[in-house]
């Protein structure tokens, strides 16, 4: 039996990755709508009706539209956008947090796909505030470099179009004003008092994440080494097949001192690396943004919710 899946939204860059990741995929039927009705609401809602699980790869407003035009108590709902991250009536679609995360993967209609910068810093605060690690009150800072795929077809179009200006061939920081829209998540989902200070960079190469989180060991719980915390990391997500954590200080997978963004681009897979000193301690997640932070993960959460093999199509 096939499953049969709708993407609303397909002509986005993680609308257009899920269907590529699922076109070859013998156990999918994928739901296509005619080019001329895609903002046809009546056919929008026959589609999501009859289908068994629905990609939502649509702004905030449309992805909400979305959920109301679907009354089939019977259809499963994957979110990649904004609107339903932090709604208690949805489960959020990271499954290497928790086993109790996974579970209620497993048993929902509706799932919240997590943000790409969201997921590395998450993927690294997160397992730190269970173990009593971070104090409620930590003032914790985030870094992040991505590839301008992550900003959609727009900046696709002026990265690669001929009137590209010489600024546009270096890092560039944004959200200076501190209000990006994944804040919200990455407070709620870690369970912190505040928000973290976040500097997103976005730069010349199409995809692919570091997202760096530093901490000062003397203002911790206690006096916490990178030995210490990569233990606990290790512990957190050994077992995972997605989320690996590296050698301690990354010596083998950095021979040169550099960390390149890009080097997982197409894959599901991230890396968790520990390094520093004892007084100051260097965490980073590196992960595809159009992969594990968008169409990778949103292919693995309906895996998950379909019963299936969490790995198929993101080998």
């Amino acid at each position: 039996m096939k499953h049969k899946v709708f993407i609303d939204g397909k002509a986005g860059t993680t609308g257009l990755k899920i269907y590529d990741r699922l076109g070859c995929r013998d156990d999918i039927e994928i739901l296509l709508i005619d080019e001329d009705k895609r903002k046809d609401n009546a056919e929008r809602a026959r589609l999501i009706n009859s289908a068994d699980i629905v990609f939502l790869c649509l702004p905030d407003a449309a992805a909400k539209e979305a959920v109301e035009l679907c009354t089939n108590p019977d259809v499963k709902i994957i979110d990649a956008s904004t609107a339903h991250r932090t709604n208690p009536e949805w489960d959020y679609g990271f499954p290497e947090l928790s086993e109790r995360h996974r579970e209620n993967i497993r048993n929902s209609k509706r799932v919240a796909n997590p943000g790409c910068y969201a997921s590395g810093f998450i993927s690294l605060v997160y397992p730190l505030v269970q173990a009593g690690v971070l104090p409620e009150e930590y003032p914790l800072t985030c870094h992040a470099v991505s590839g301008y795929s992550g900003a959609g077809n727009k900046m696709i179009s002026a990265m690669e179009g001929a009137d590209k200006t010489k600024e546009m061939c270096s890092p560039r920081q944004y959200a200076l004003g501190q209000c990006h829209k994944h804040l919200p998540e990455m407070q709620q989902v870690c369970g912190l008092k505040y928000q973290p200070m976040f500097n997103p960079m976005v730069d010349d190469y199409y995809s692919g994440m570091v997202v760096t989180v530093p901490l000062i060991s003397r203002c911790l719980a206690k006096n916490y080494t990178p030995a210490d915390i990569h233990e606990i990391m290790s512990a957190h997500y050994a077992g995972q097949h997605f989320v690996k954590v590296m050698e301690l200080g990354g010596a083998e997978t950095l021979p040169d001192g550099f960390m390149a963004a890009n080097t997982l681009a197409d894959t599901n897979n991230m890396q968790i690396f520990v390094c520093g000193r004892d007084e100051q301690i260097l965490l980073c997640s590196r992960f595809d943004n159009l992969g594990k932070g968008a169409s990778g993960a949103a292919v693995q959460n309906m895996n998950i919710m379909l019963g299936i093999d969490e790995t198929a199509g993101l080998e």
